[in-house]
């Protein structure tokens, strides 16, 4: 699978398609500086494959370039981030014992 990720800020969300059909979606709410993940969802038909894991990594990278903080109330991305701790410097460091980081 060769999924493409787009952030949808339409419809605030990260979004990967694979040949033009949505596979999953990481949701989203801004504020200011700070982008908080609230909800991950694949479709039935791509799980399994490890696409989650890959939508979180992306929107996360994506998240780096843009300088932006990170709030992970989603239990997938704060577990996900939890797994690869170079990403947790994008939760400030304040917060992150919250969040298991």
């Amino acid at each position: 699978m060769a999924e493409n990720v787009t952030d949808n800020q339409g419809k605030s969300r990260y979004e990967a398609h694979d040949d033009g059909e949505l596979a999953g979606f990481v949701q989203y709410e801004r504020a200011g500086d700070t982008i908080i993940l609230v909800h991950t969802e694949t479709e039935p038909r791509f799980r399994g494959e490890g696409l989650a894991g890959r939508l979180v990594q992306a929107c996360l990278d994506d998240v780096r370039k843009q300088g932006l903080n990170v709030v992970p109330l989603c239990p997938y991305v704060r577990d996900w981030m939890a797994a690869h701790p170079g990403y947790a410097d994008l939760v400030p460091a304040e917060d992150r014992a919250d969040f298991g980081l």
